[in-house]
């Protein structure tokens, strides 16, 4: 199975990781593309959801609320943290695109019903993680600081050149506290566009063993295996990644053929 995926740019909702259509059975992916003054009417169903603004501001609406002027940016890598909002399961909504705005979907199937958040910019914790040359800068927008369950979802910006996610890291087996079964996504984004990345996926018995040039636009699902990416000189990279799992966080084990690395 090919676990790479793309994004055309399309009006309205686009999902593109759907559960029953995809490797993944607890996590949900799409983007929400605008252009000013156009609208989108989303029904989170039996989902909680969370919309990552990519580009651009928006309106929302639901029930007698209205959030007004949510975004905090016209592309990723003019401002490392993103403002967002989340909604519980099963409920309705309108986004009505202040001017051209791109959101991203993301989504899992719960149980409990919470409330509704609205997070600005103040809300995102950034970290630099690692060192030369596996070294990033993360952001920490949807966790257990939210009203969200079961998402967990930030952003990275790798540095040039440099490795993210290394040593190659995996969560698909149910050793808590350690480990825990979480599927991922990671969503590719560079500047300037014509920029690409390399995605690494794999099992320690080698049935799956896959390196993805992962361009603009393009993203990799994380049924199970160890991943870690890696991204070109010369561009910015970004990806949004995004988490759900049996339990809220990082639990998550380091392929142990490697696992010096970060000890040295």
């Amino acid at each position: 199975m090919n676990f790479k995926k793309g994004y055309k740019k399309t009006i309205g909702y686009t999902p593109i990781c759907k559960i029953g259509e995809c490797s993944l059975k607890k996590l949900e992916f799409g983007i929400i593309e605008l252009e000013a003054g156009g609208k989108q009417e989303f029904d989170t169903l039996e989902k909680e959801t969370a919309f990552i603004i990519l580009e651009g501001h928006c309106n929302v609406s639901f029930d007698e609320t209205c959030w007004e002027n949510v975004g905090n940016r016209s592309t990723v890598f003019e401002n490392r943290k993103a403002e967002s909002f989340y909604m519980p399961r099963n409920q309705k909504l309108v986004i009505e695109a202040v001017d051209h705005v791109k959101i991203a979907v993301c989504a899992t199937p719960v149980s409990e019903k919470t409330e509704p958040q609205l997070l600005r910019e103040d809300h995102v914790v950034l970290r630099l993680l690692g060192e030369a040359p596996f070294q990033r800068e993360t952001s920490f927008i949807i966790d257990g600081n939210s009203n969200a369950k079961i998402l967990t979802i930030g952003e990275s910006y790798v540095t040039e050149g440099n490795w993210a996610g290394f040593p190659p890291h995996k969560h698909d087996e149910d050793n808590m506290p350690t480990e825990c079964i979480a599927e991922e996504i990671y969503y590719f984004l560079f500047d300037p566009k014509q920029g690409f990345a390399v995605q690494c996926l794999y099992t320690s018995d080698g049935e799956l063993d896959e390196a993805y040039r992962v361009k603009n636009d393009e993203l990799v699902e994380f049924p199970y295996g160890y991943h870690a990416a890696v991204a070109t000189p010369g561009y910015a990279t970004y990806f949004l990644w995004l988490m759900a799992g049996d339990y809220q966080g990082f639990n998550r084990s380091s392929d142990p053929e490697h696992e010096w690395i970060e000890k040295r």
